[in-house]
């Protein structure tokens, strides 16, 4: 039986209508979906992309369709979309961000909430108006149980404790994040998987020693330039972030990734050239 190779992991934020940084308006996240059906994409399950990390085969064409946060918006447009075509995704949750409440309207309902832009996101997160552009645990909760997302840890507050005053002490912050992290899990969901993503993408060797200690295997980056293949280290998985772009266009990206020779030189070429950048 043929098997995968390599499998690449997708990273989204927002799918909303209105503009924005880090997000797929609607209109192309349902062609990039489109695209993926029309051409034999599988999405996995969390559980399936650690067993094809542990030499367990899985389809040729899978691929991790992943979101980072947890905004309002996957709820009102990714979730409805995902189950029209038959995708299965993930959801990183930033548990403090994460409130209560009835669940809101959706695609094909009408009176549909406002979604607004990342930065608007984050000024009203700011503001202590999370609510309005979160999740609900009642959103989480009707979408576990249509069978279009799991969920997983995200921290609790998406702090980045390595920057500003208390950096010294910046260790036992995230230990304490992911503690209050999987407590919140646990509670409202009834488990806390193996599955962290890291926030805002930064991590260093004691992160990664914190977030295994607090049981945490398979260690979600937002590094775009390597493979996911059999036998590859758990607590450093690549993703890439999926752009406001085509099908056609996140299908070329999909078939470098997963190629297994113009994928590494591909990698490769991109580290050299982030590289230089770096030295000018």
């Amino acid at each position: 039986m043929r098997k995968a190779g390599t499998v690449p992991v997708m990273m989204y934020h927002h799918v909303s209508p209105v503009d924005g940084m880090i997000t797929v308006s609607t209109a192309n996240f349902e062609h990039q979906l489109k695209w993926l059906r029309d051409h034999g994409y599988r999405s996995l399950t969390c559980d399936e992309f650690a067993g094809h990390l542990e030499g367990r085969p899985v389809p040729p064409r899978s691929v991790l369709i992943t979101f980072d946060d947890g905004y309002l918006d996957n709820w009102v447009y990714a979730a409805p979309l995902m189950k029209r075509y038959g995708f299965h995704g993930v959801i990183f949750l930033v548990t403090s961000w994460i409130g209560d409440g009835p669940v809101r309207p959706h695609l094909g309902q009408n009176a549909l909430p406002e979604t607004p832009s990342h930065r608007e996101c984050e000024d009203r997160i700011e503001a202590g108006r999370a609510d309005e552009v979160m999740l609900r645990w009642s959103e989480v909760e009707a979408m576990r149980a249509d069978g279009v997302f799991e969920f997983h840890s995200h921290t609790h507050t998406h702090t980045r404790w390595d920057l500003g005053p208390g950096k010294d002490v910046k260790n036992q912050h995230m230990a304490e994040e992911l503690a209050l992290s999987r407590a919140a899990l646990q509670e409202r969901l009834g488990a806390v998987s193996q599955h962290f993503c890291w926030p805002q993408g930064y991590f260093d060797p004691d992160y990664v020693r914190i977030a295994q200690e607090a049981g945490f295997r398979y260690l979600y980056t937002t590094r775009p330039f390597g493979q996911n293949r059999s036998g590859s280290d758990p607590a450093h998985i690549y993703r890439f972030a999926v752009r406001n772009t085509t099908g056609h266009s996140v299908g070329r990206r999909l078939r470098v990734a997963a190629h297994p020779f113009i994928g590494p030189v591909f990698n490769r070429f991109k580290l050299w050239k982030r590289g230089r950048g770096k030295q000018a």
